[in-house]
């Protein structure tokens, strides 16, 4: 059966309301799942809690939520590249829970594996661990971290099928296999969208029982968030 459907806004019709908590792929700007995004946006929901990587840039990816008051509460590991961000913290309009990069990665696998918590090293002693329940094993202390589970789940693929099965390029793979797997719902953008079976089952990163919805993502021009551009070796005459 099918999971394609015509549009971002039809596949998050009737899973967005106030106060959900929705995943969100991509790292920095890279395989974010842009058009997901602006529908959420379009869709005025409100008092969102949004875990993800970080929160885009001002204007572009989860920067454009921040712009329109949507967000209530973010959990991320970074967030130093939205001016937007830091004035919202500072005024008091978010609260923010900040999770080491390792450890929101294993909340969301251990979320999506039905773990409900786990021991790590990462953050004790710090800021990180404060009010949360330690143990000691074999001499050494740990701080213990929920599992993340979310009420919807947005990421970006670069391949699918019609069944949902997911396939990411290169560095655009980053967090969003683990978001994929932390969803109650998950929503899928794919670059291309290929028939049941097109796809090598040992390419698949993804499998499509995660993933209840898909969409075609629009062509659009990738943001680069610092681009570095090397300059060009002068001629020498021969």
């Amino acid at each position: 059966m099918s999971k394609v459907l015509a549009s971002a806004a039809d596949a998050l019709g009737d899973v967005l309301h106030d106060g959900i908590v929705l995943a969100v792929g991509g790292f920095g700007l890279c395989g974010i799942p842009a058009d997901l995004i602006d529908a959420v946006r379009a869709s005025g929901v409100r008092d969102l809690t949004v875990v993800s990587n970080n929160m885009g840039v001002d204007g572009i990816g989860l920067g454009r939520l921040l712009e329109t008051g949507q967000v209530r509460t973010v959990i991320a590991s970074y967030v130093g590249e939205n001016r937007l961000f830091a004035e919202q913290l500072l005024a008091g309009e978010l609260e923010v829970e900040f999770s080491p990069q390792g450890t929101l990665a294993e909340r969301l696998r251990a979320g999506g594996a039905g773990i409900p918590a786990f021991y790590t090293k990462t953050g004790v002693g710090t800021l990180v661990a404060e009010g949360k329940p330690h143990a000691v094993f074999d001499g050494i202390r740990y701080v213990q971290e929920r599992g993340i589970v979310a009420d919807v789940a947005l990421v970006h693929a670069w391949r699918a099928d019609t069944e949902g099965n997911l396939v990411y390029r290169y560095t655009a793979r980053n967090f969003n296999p683990l978001v994929a797997t932390a969803g109650v719902v998950t929503i899928a953008e794919a670059e291309e969208i290929v028939p049941r079976g097109a796809i090598d089952p040992h390419d698949v990163v993804t499998p499509g029982v995660y993933v209840q919805r898909l969409v075609q993502a629009d062509a659009r021009t990738k943001p680069i968030e610092q681009r570095t551009v090397r300059k060009r070796p002068v001629a020498v005459p021969a």
